[in-house]
């Protein structure tokens, strides 16, 4: 049965769910359309609607092939939905689920898109604010580009900022998904342009590896990491490519590209990337991190970890991937990826105590990470190799001693004869 929303428009089935409302199928005057019903909780603040309301101009007037357009703001009874162009396709989120990770060229190719939207959004003076797979659908229905990739456009423009108000979040909180969170959100400045970047870098990491480079674990440690430490490379990859991805990770805003400019290193690097196969190499143990031994890194306990997790795997087989979005109902997604956690802002000798080393260090398929399970396993193996081997080195050298000794003769006495 459809549901009316305001006088225009009607829904019809459920597209997807998230955090924020409901994606339905709708249709309106000039044919179909998908309608983002927000919460009724949301719809219920009278200073979100206000603010809904004043956005109205920004978002109705950005318009980009790589960007969601938004047609109609609807505000009706406890009604609270912005109606959308229709994409007849997937999400990113859905495309890593299935492939977990893509090929360079692909993966550049979508990223460079979604970098092309930003840039038209950021001159009109919008910050997206919550770029991540979830956020960037991909049109089946046109022509593929570079890589067999589909033309990607980047959805949710104002939800984060419209629902980021005084009284929706406390002072003591952080907004925003943990993965793709930029350093400067975690130490509480103001969301700015190089945040969307911080964000899509990120993305491209996570399309390339199939994790994102500070993720994993609890919401703490994630927020601790982008703070303190370093993207761990990927081997495989152009080294102009990674050091496109070093600099728009950069702790410090300014040191980032802007979109513009990323868009367009990003397509300068794709006759380079033809043919490259999607990178072999593995996810990093999310049991144990470097410096979480012996409590090094001063971050003890934040870190939740299923011990039963991966029991029902096989051996040798790959990992389960852990916090992804589901967009239809189905099991609980891992919270740590819902758009719009309210998360508690480390404290300042949580972040000063950081290892200040490199996070989620990926490795060649196979090999254990450094500081896991695995790899200190192998060590005491090769530990007690060598000392067995060590052991046997004295044995000998005192077996040796024991026969030298033995077969020297005694010295004589004064005035004794060996005459029998």
């Amino acid at each position: 049965m459809a549901r009316k929303i305001g006088s225009r428009y009607s829904a019809h089935q459920i597209l997807g769910r998230g955090s924020a409302g409901t994606v339905w199928l709708g249709e309106g005057p000039e044919g179909p359309v998908a309608i983002k019903l927000l919460r009724e909780d949301l719809a219920a603040d009278q200073e979100l609607v206000g603010r809904f309301v004043q956005e109205r101009t920004a978002l109705l007037g950005l318009h980009h092939p790589n960007v969601v357009p938004v047609r109609d703001l609807v505000v009706d009874g406890n009604d609270l939905a912005l109606v959308m162009d229709l994409v007849r396709g997937t999400d990113l989120r859905s495309r890593l689920d299935r492939d977990r990770r893509l090929a360079p060229e692909a993966a550049v190719a979508i990223v460079a898109d979604v970098a092309d939207g930003l840039a038209a959004a950021h001159a009109a003076g919008v910050v997206h604010r919550d770029v991540k797979p979830e956020n960037v659908l991909l049109d089946m229905q046109g022509p593929l580009g570079p890589g067999g990739s589909h033309r990607a456009l980047l959805t949710d423009f104002g939800v984060a900022k419209l629902i980021d108000t005084p009284r929706q979040v406390k002072a003591t909180k952080i907004i925003g998904t943990p993965d793709y969170l930029a350093p400067e959100i975690v130490e509480g400045l103001p969301p700015r342009a190089a945040v969307d970047i911080y964000a899509l870098a990120t993305v491209l990491y996570e399309l390339l590896a199939g994790f994102t480079p500070f993720g994993g674990g609890h919401p703490g440690a994630v927020l601790r990491r982008h703070v303190t430490e370093r993207v761990a490379p990927l081997p495989g990859i152009p080294d102009e490519l990674w050091q496109l991805i070093v600099q728009c990770l950069a702790k410090a805003p300014a040191s980032r590209l802007r979109a513009s400019e990323l868009c367009g290193r990003l397509r300068e690097q794709l006759p380079l990337l033809a043919g490259m196969p999607p990178l072999n190499v593995d996810e990093p143990d999310d049991s144990e991190e470097p410096g979480d031994q012996d409590g090094a890194d001063g971050f003890d306990g934040a870190r939740e970890v299923d011990p039963e997790a991966n029991a029902s795997e096989p051996d040798g087989a790959p990992p389960a991937r852990r916090a992804a979005v589901a967009l239809v109902p189905g099991p609980a997604p891992d919270s740590n990826r819902d758009t719009h956690t309210s998360m508690r802002v480390p404290e300042r000798d949580e972040l000063d105590g950081g290892a200040h080393g490199t996070a989620r260090v990926p490795r060649a398929a196979g090999t254990p990470r450094p500081g896991s399970a695995r790899n200190r396993a192998a060590v005491t193996r090769r530990r007690r190799l060598v000392l067995g081997a060590a052991a046997v080195v004295l044995a000998a050298a005192a077996g040796v001693t024991a026969w030298a000794v033995g077969d020297e003769a005694p010295p004589k006495a004064p005035g004794s004869s060996t005459a029998p």
